[in-house]
């Protein structure tokens, strides 16, 4: 086969040259895959791992180590993968992810477990940001649109067959293969960069930012930290960890401007286009959280609905995703971001709005078309921003530009699940006495039939309010979406 030469458009910076687009396509899409459907699978299988090593008071820690890691490494990988290639950044990740991977089949209690996690989440702080970069390098134009829209479908893919996935493993063969499933694809994609992807990287001595790596790492695992243990930590401790959180991140700015070559170079804050971005996927990663977390307890709750309503509403929601990533490539071609983007928050305004006017007598179908919209918006604003900021950064700055949008969406997610769940609980205790036993009571149908009206019936009006006081704050957020894409310049698109 050819080689072909994939050159970059904007700075002159290296080139990259492989024997076939399609196939470090397909090798950065496996990447991204298996991170994406890591979650989904270990979770559906958690039971078991619980039964086979106890340690059940570790359980949440499995989840949160593998988060965290990831989260908190993105932005540096991303800054390496700008100053050494994509192509060994991306070899790093696999291989820390796969032996990761591999220990974690072997885990002898869930302490070891836990500890194999993190190795775990070592490598997917490369897999997602560098392999969706290496998409942006080898294509462009409408090409680069079209295939960023092919990866919103990983992971419409990754919530359905990861859970279906996980319990066949479990059911049929041994826990570890949760876990084990991983390495025919991370080999495939490794091996498939190592023989096709060729790039042409300036070799000259890197001085790496020690000092500006140690601060971020401190200042978002000490946030995220919190944010993520807040319910189980006293306000003390998660006063002081915000806290030096927010030490850190004040003095890792400052620092950043002194540095020859920055983790985060602080020029990205004044690209109108990826600062934009990142703002925008900060509010789309907490109303994602607001969505997944609580519409699902509003239908099963208070309108009285199954689990399986709620599974097919939020079904409704990713499904339309991919598809809003398809139309806003399209829109961009024809027109311009600022037009893709406001167009998609305007869908999702819609949708967020329709979700305040359920009521308990709201059937399914009002839901499942408010998360079908919202599924527009998230899609079109995703697949926007994405090619926005990947085709406004030449190849030397596109790494850390890509690692920094998706990190702020998974910072909003963060923030959203903390913040919507004080505010729920919030407004639970003003409507309800002791009525924590109570709420849970009513997410099972059969339990709640057997209250009696005289209590069910101020259960659900506080219910009902505060999940609005949740729903309302998804349109502001959805309102602020719309509003950062008006501010995207204007005639700016795939062709401009």
């Amino acid at each position: 086969m050819p080689a072909e030469t994939v050159r970059e458009e904007l700075d002159g910076a290296p080139g990259i040259q492989t024997e076939s687009r399609v196939l470090v396509f397909i090798a950065a899409l496996a990447s991204v895959f298996i991170t994406a459907i890591e979650s989904t699978i270990v979770a559906t299988a958690m039971p078991t791992i619980v039964g086979a090593l106890g340690g059940f008071e570790l359980l949440s820690w499995v989840f949160t180590a593998y988060l965290l890691t990831q989260a908190v490494t993105t932005p540096i990988y991303g800054r390496l993968s700008d100053l050494y290639g994509r192509k060994p950044i991306l070899l790093l990740g696999i291989a820390l992810f796969l032996i990761g991977s591999v220990l974690c089949g072997f885990a002898w209690n869930m302490m070891s477990l836990v500890a194999f996690r993190i190795v775990q989440g070592l490598g997917a702080g490369a897999l997602m940001p560098v392999g969706r970069t290496l998409i942006g390098d080898v294509y462009h134009g409408a090409d680069r649109a079209r295939m960023q829209g092919y990866v919103s479908g990983v992971f419409v893919g990754a919530a359905i067959f990861g859970p279906v996935v996980g319990a066949f493993l479990v059911a049929h063969t041994s826990w570890p293969m949760v876990f084990w499933i991983n390495l025919p694809l991370g080999l495939m994609a490794g091996a498939i960069l190592l023989w096709a992807l060729h790039e042409r990287v300036e070799r000259h001595p890197h001085r790496i930012d020690l000092g500006g790596s140690a601060l971020i790492c401190l200042g978002t695992s000490a946030l995220m930290f919190a944010l993520a243990q807040a319910s189980s930590l006293s306000f003390g401790v998660v006063a002081a960890l915000i806290a030096v959180a927010l030490v850190a991140l004040i003095v890792f700015v400052i620092y950043e401007q002194y540095v020859p070559e920055p983790i985060w170079p602080m020029s990205l804050w004044r690209d109108r286009v990826v600062c934009s971005g990142n703002l925008a996927s900060l509010a789309l990663g907490a109303t994602m959280m607001g969505i997944a977390a609580y519409l699902p307890v509003y239908i099963q709750g208070v309108m009285g609905g199954s689990a399986l309503v709620a599974g097919l509403t939020l079904m409704s929601m990713s499904a339309t995703s991919p598809v809003g990533a398809v139309l806003a490539g399209r829109i961009m071609l024809r027109a311009s971001y600022r037009t893709s983007a406001s167009a998609g928050g305007v869908l999702y305004i819609l949708g967020s709005v329709m979700m305040t006017m359920l009521g308990p007598h709201s059937t399914a179908y009002w839901a499942m078309a408010s998360g079908l919209l919202m599924g527009f918006g998230i899609g079109m604003n995703n697949n926007t921003y994405m090619v926005a900021i990947q085709s406004s950064s030449g190849w030397s700055s596109r790494g850390i530009a890509t690692s920094a949008f998706i990190f702020s969406r998974i910072l909003g997610q963060a923030l959203g699940a903390a913040a919507f769940g004080g505010i729920l609980n919030a407004g639970l205790s003003v409507y309800l006495k002791g009525g924590g036993d109570l709420v849970a009571r009513i997410m099972t149908p059969e339990l709640r039939a057997a209250l009696p009206p005289a209590t069910i019936g101020p259960l659900m009006q506080g219910f009902d309010h505060a999940l609005h006081i949740v729903f309302i704050i998804l349109v502001l957020l959805a309102l602020g979406v719309m509003i950062i894409g008006i501010m995207l310049p204007k005639g700016r698109g795939i062709r401009g």
